[in-house]
């Protein structure tokens, strides 16, 4: 029988090589095709008398990616749809049907009788590592790029086709719950030390081998089949596994604060399936699985931190009637922390970098940051010495403005002040190579006034980083009145160069994401002025979701930035654009007692000599409190809601503004950008999933409590009347426009 992404070749022996090879495809994928495929394939080898073994590998560079997310999405469809016309029990069966086909593919290869082998020739994540994981043995190519492991936490569901009961029946339990939790992908010479992986052989030799074991006797049991089969870990209920289990729980809880009910469920899976023969363990995993496939935490995760992602990364917002672009050189302007993570990232990424600066000195100096983040990376183990060097190689540090006369891109990072900036342009203008495109790292000041300085707009564009920049993935790409598409189109393919996810705003002062993450810290500030006790509001944000408290952030963003920031706004809008209380605090802090965040070692926090200890909430921060509030009179619920709706409903705004104009860049943007948490799926999918009207009915009563940052704009009332949502009217503006 011929199928569409697998070949079948038998062997002598009576050896049959699967290769799964998706046409079209640059990794495969389990979508429904290869799910199905696979599952014959299963059915076919395990009836054929002449078939006495299998061999499963890939004809890509890579074994797999994992599961087609879309697939998950249509199964979501279909079970809203079945709920509507066939009532809940025939929706959930449906669901749980398809969530245990691929666990019972896989487990057929288990107990049909004959020995599979994966021969893993490149990176296996998620269902790809779960049906190598279902084989009786694994071997895996010693390239060093290859990975394994299983990443589903990550966008809100878990190994769903036999990971969470395969993966601590070969390793102990605490490792493999912990490799669970975090959903890291580990090198092969990892997974063999930990036992998942068998062999690690020559890239030339993994069919060979793999058929060897087969030759050689391969039994054709999985070890938790066979009768006198020992957890590793121990059993659930044995000293070891209550001395796991119980803290296991509490660590759980602190980590997620019960915000992600995928991570739970891993658990609950682990400790339940633990206790059962593999079959009923399997079948307890599916129920868990097709619950958490319908939580709208999973769905808003995979529709945001996958689907949206990808096409983000694919150049959803790049105008189609320029020609692809490749930046070779790069000049950037500023030497500071930002201006030099933006020129290692990108001779990281093959760029020639010109690193400028006001003198030698100071551009040497940015030179020497990078030269630290080479040799950090090197001890870690994570970079040669040889690629290092290479890297440095590619940035070239001068005081001379001349050396921008070859640069495709020239980005500017000096001082968030416009007479700094204008005097950088008018250096820089004169010299640029005709074609070359302008950027401003700006992170506030709107780029339609930054244009004014320049004789061809068009060219200009604001590129936004995020701090810091070798470990944020974002980037927001500002679009002024007269920016052109050849800048756009430029400003997209140079972030996708240096592997960054991009989202393109329009023009507004703070852009997007500074807009949304500012309110979060002010209403830190708010919450700090009312008298909530500073380690109050710093966890309560970190139990909504956020990644850090508004305090902490506001440190590592610098105290003085955030005074020079409100000042700016001040002066070219005036004093209603800010709260006044906000600046007296920050002047207290910045300009009364020297304390100007992380940078000058204190802040809202006391932080200590490297290496001595942790940070702390700086004891006299009640002295600025116009009153102490008792913890105990406080509704955590409402000061979590504060938190994200503020963030939320600012989103909003920037919809009805047009700086945003697709929900996906404004929810990718908010997770990668400033934390926004994961499981909501985003600002505007925090929103839809709570329903418009009830948000609107939420922001109301914070409005009536708290004032007129929680006023909901006039679009979100209008959507609230209609029941309508933001993706419901992204997806008919697209559907019009085709």
């Amino acid at each position: 029988m011929a199928y569409k992404n697998f070949r079948i070749e038998t062997d002598v022996d009576g050896i049959a090589l699967v290769t799964w090879d998706i046409p079209g495809r640059s990794m495969n994928v389990i979508d429904e095709t290869s799910g199905a495929e696979l599952s014959a394939i299963i059915e076919q080898l395990t009836s054929d008398v002449a078939v006495k073994g299998v061999v499963i590998t890939s004809g890509k560079n890579a074994f797999c990616a994992g599961a087609d997310l879309t697939m998950l999405e249509a199964m979501n469809r279909t079970h809203a749809e079945m709920l509507k016309s066939q009532g809940e029990e025939a929706a959930n069966k449906y669901m749980f049907g398809e969530a245990r086909k691929l666990s019972q593919s896989f487990r057929n290869i288990e107990v049909g009788g004959k020995p599979w082998v994966a021969a893993i020739n490149g990176t296996a994540l998620g269902g790809g590592f779960e049906l190598a994981l279902a084989c009786h043995h694994r071997v895996a190519s010693d390239n060093p790029k290859t990975r394994v492991g299983l990443p589903e936490v990550k966008i809100g569901i878990f190994p769903g086709a036999g990971g969470t009961q395969r993966l601590p029946r070969l390793m102990p339990t605490m490792d493999a719950v912990q490799m669970l939790f975090k959903g890291d992908a580990i090198d092969v010479k990892k997974a063999q030390a930990r036992g998942i992986i068998g062999e690690v052989v020559p890239a030339g030799d993994l069919i060979q081998k793999a058929k060897d074991w087969i030759k050689a006797g391969g039994k054709a049991v999985a070890p938790w089949d066979q009768k006198d089969f020992k957890l590793p870990g121990g059993a659930v209920y044995s000293k070891t596994g209550l001395q796991f289990f119980q803290p296991a729980t509490a660590i759980l809880r602190k980590e997620t604060y019960d915000n992600y009910p995928g991570a739970r469920a891993i658990l609950q899976c682990v400790y339940e399936g633990l206790q059962l023969p593999m079959d009923a363990a399997l079948r307890v995993e599916s129920r868990h699985f097709a619950k958490i496939l319908r939580s709208k935490e999973a769905a808003a995760m995979i529709r945001s931190l996958f689907i949206s992602m990808q096409d983000l990364n694919k150049g959803a917002r790049r105008p189609q009637n320029v020609p692809p672009t490749k930046v070779k050189k790069l000049a950037v302007i500023g030497a500071g922390f930002m201006g030099v993570g933006v020129g290692y990232i990108s001779a990281q990424a093959g760029i020639d970098v010109v690193l400028i600066d006001r003198d030698q000195a100071s551009a040497d100096k940015g030179k020497g940051h990078a030269q630290a983040n080479v040799d950090a990376v090197i001890a870690k183990g994570r970079m040669t010495q040889a690629d290092g060097d290479a890297i440095l190689s590619r940035i070239t540090a001068t005081a001379d403005y001349n050396a921008i006369s070859d640069c495709d891109l020239v980005i500017e990072a000096v001082f968030e002040d416009r007479r700094v900036k204008a005097e950088t342009y008018a250096k820089a203008q004169p010299l640029l190579k005709k074609g070359a495109i302008f950027a401003s790292n700006t992170s506030t000041l709107p780029i339609n006034s930054l244009a004014e300085e320049f004789k061809d707009p068009s060219r200009f564009i604001g590129i936004h980083f995020f701090s810091p920049v070798e470990k944020m993935m974002l980037s927001e790409i500002i679009v002024g009145e007269n920016t052109g598409d050849v800048a756009l189109a430029t400003a997209l393919d140079y972030v996708r160069q240096i592997k960054k996810t991009p989202i393109v705003v329009n023009d507004s002062r703070g852009f997007y994401a500074n807009r949304c993450v500012m309110l979060f810290i002010f209403e830190g500030y708010q919450m700090l002025l009312e008298g909530v006790p500073p380690a109050m509001i710093e966890n309560v944000a970190k139990m909504a979701g956020m990644p850090v408290g508004p305090l902490s952030l506001s440190d590592e963003t610098a105290l003085d930035l955030g005074l020079k920031i409100l000042r700016a706004t001040e002066a070219d809008i005036g004093t209603q654009a800010i709260n006044k209380d906000h600046k007296k605090l920050l002047v207290e802090m910045v300009e009364k007692r020297g304390r100007l965040g992380r940078k000058n070692g204190k802040g809202f926090y006391d932080y200590p000599e490297k290496g001595k200890g942790q940070k702390k909430l700086w004891p006299e921060l009640t002295v600025l409190q116009p009153k102490v509030l008792d913890p105990d009179t406080l509704d955590v619920e409402e000061l979590k809601q504060r938190f994200l709706v503020v963030q939320a409903v600012e989103a909003a705004r920037t919809v009805e503004d047009g700086v945003i104009t697709d929900p996906r860049e404004a929810d990718v943007g908010s997770i990668l950008g400033f934390g926004f948490p994961p499981f909501t799926g985003g600002t505007l999918s925090y929103i839809d999933f709570m329903g418009t009207k009830k948000f609107v009915e939420l922001c109301l009563k914070l409005e009536k409590k708290y004032g007129s940052r929680f006023t909901p704009p006039k679009l979100l009332i209008e959507m609230a009347a209609k029941g309508d949502t933001f993706y419901g009217r992204f997806t008919r503006k697209k559907a019009a426009a085709a």
